[in-house]
């Protein structure tokens, strides 16, 4: 069934056929052509009252990511790899994750922290794969960092005969998690290039192997290789979260499903991670637009943001956005166990919530997302603004409710070509239980002939409950990881 043209029939087909669309919505409204239902499917949202608070709340320095000054920025000077042609040259490095702890701390290895990163080639764009660097505790400096070099040879896609790896193209954003006995496990997203026998592109899936690092002297550590390489998660089965194949029966609509993010709980392993919503939990499409769950607020602000909606210019972008942050539960050899609901959605507000990181602290869990104002929505929310969102549960898998009342925790409004852009903000808790550091990228690729994307300076957010504020004059070290660095 072609759900897309399935759903623009909805509004002038009976009664019936339209609440089966996302699933078998079971609240649409009873009057003869009334298409308004409301349907949470058993999950939070990211709703369009709640969103709509931020443009004014954005304004205010408890929420407004720190300006850094341009001339005190260095590339990371370890960041080295090589060209086409195998010259050694500067790279890029960009989103990046810590290994951590089951808890979301960062892990102590051996006396090293440990970060991957995205690099590549800044000419190159398609020169996209993970790195690990490193740095004794104790060190802060941007100096301090070392490169241990690219995780994964381009071989090692090729030996464990997986479906999905043997066509890996790049490789995207993940998580590291040090284990019980003391091994690295890395989990990230697998991205496909074109494949011709199926027709799409892009195709990721969630992807897990250990990483052998040993410690050849006492200022250096090296990977030895990898291995237990495995695909765990491939593009769901497009009901509870869009596959791939529907993500692209429709110019414009950007299918997700990366970004690992490893967590326990209760001796549970689960992954958390970027997806879209499947048929079956809320779908994307014009009847999408007539839920009263995705809107929030009163029932007037329903009836006048929705004919907004239907009448206005946002609507087709508004009919495709379906962003999750969806969750599943791991067996103990990382291999897929469970496909569960997600945690949350943006439908009808973005089609891309990034970055999923989830941690507990001060018994709450706290779900954080990054996100653009260029792929939003909402009115008042400008092309340059960048979001970092944040919710808060009694539980992991929720229910979710915003932080500081509307989920924003954190805005950047630069623009992109400035040296100082910020991106990719992660929350890495710490262990005084109080604040967490956020680190982040600046500057994007191949922009400036002589300034890399680099490791930005870290801050501090300050996390109390259901609010949050950015602490002032909390600027730290680029790429610093911790506060406590004895």
């Amino acid at each position: 069934m072609n759900i897309k043209k399935f759903v623009k029939r909805a509004t002038t087909v009976s009664l019936t056929t339209a609440m089966l669309v996302g699933g078998g919505a079971q609240a649409f409204a009873k009057e003869k052509g009334n298409m308004d239902y409301k349907e949470d499917y058993g999950f939070s949202h990211i709703t369009r009252s709640d969103m709509l608070k931020i443009p004014e709340q954005q304004k205010s320095t408890q929420f407004q990511a720190p300006q850094f000054d341009a001339s005190t920025i260095k590339n990371i000077p370890s960041a080295k790899g090589y060209d086409e042609q195998g010259n050694l040259i500067d790279i890029d490095v960009w989103d990046s994750w810590p290994l951590q702890n089951a808890d979301g701390t960062v892990a102590n290895y051996n006396g090293y922290n440990i970060v991957f990163a995205l690099a590549g080639d800044p000419k190159r764009g398609w020169d996209t794969f993970v790195y690990m660097f490193y740095q004794k505790v104790g060190d802060t400096s941007i100096d301090s960092w070392k490169n241990a070099g690219r995780v994964l040879k381009d071989s090692d896609k090729f030996v464990p005969n997986d479906p999905f790896l043997k066509y890996q193209a790049e490789e995207w954003s993940g998580s590291a998690t040090l284990t019980s006995d003391g091994k690295v496990r890395l989990f990230y997203t697998d991205r496909q290039g074109w494949d011709p026998n199926h027709g799409f592109y892009g195709k990721q899936t969630l992807t897990t192997t250990q990483v052998n690092v040993s410690q050849p002297d006492k200022s250096t550590l090296k990977i030895d290789g990898v291995e237990d390489l495995k695909s765990i998660f491939d593009g769901g089965d497009g009901k509870i979260y869009q596959n791939v194949m529907q993500g692209q029966t429709d110019e414009g609509d950007n299918h997700t499903l990366r970004d690992p993010h490893y967590v326990e709980d209760n001796g549970h392993k689960y992954l958390v991670f970027e997806a879209n919503t499947g048929t079956e939990v809320g779908y994307q499409g014009e009847a999408s637009l007539f839920n009263k769950a995705f809107y929030g607020g009163s029932t007037k602000f329903f009836q006048d943001e929705k004919n907004k909606l239907l009448q206005g210019p946002k609507k087709r972008a508004a009919e495709l956005a379906n962003g999750a942050l969806g969750i599943i539960e791991l067996n103990d050899d990382y291999t897929l166990k469970k496909v569960m609901k997600p945690l949350i959605a943006s439908n009808t507000v973005t089609d891309e919530i990034e970055r999923a990181n989830v941690f507990k602290m001060n018994g709450k869990w706290y779900l954080f997302t990054d996100s653009r104002g260029s792929k939003m929505t909402m009115d008042g929310i400008g092309g340059n603004d960048v979001y970092m969102l944040g919710y808060v549960s009694d539980s992991l898998t929720g229910t979710y409710k915003p932080l500081n009342d509307s989920g924003l925790v954190l805005n950047m409004n630069l623009d992109p070509k400035e040296l100082t852009w910020t991106y990719s903000h992660f929350a890495v808790p710490q262990a005084d239980g109080k604040n967490v550091v956020i680190t982040s990228y600046m500057t994007n690729r191949g922009l400036f002939a002589d300034h890399k994307s680099t490791f930005a300076p870290s801050f501090l957010l300050n996390i109390n409950g259901p609010k949050t504020s950015v602490v002032s004059d909390s600027i730290l070290a680029q790429g610093q990881l911790t506060i406590d660095t004895k």
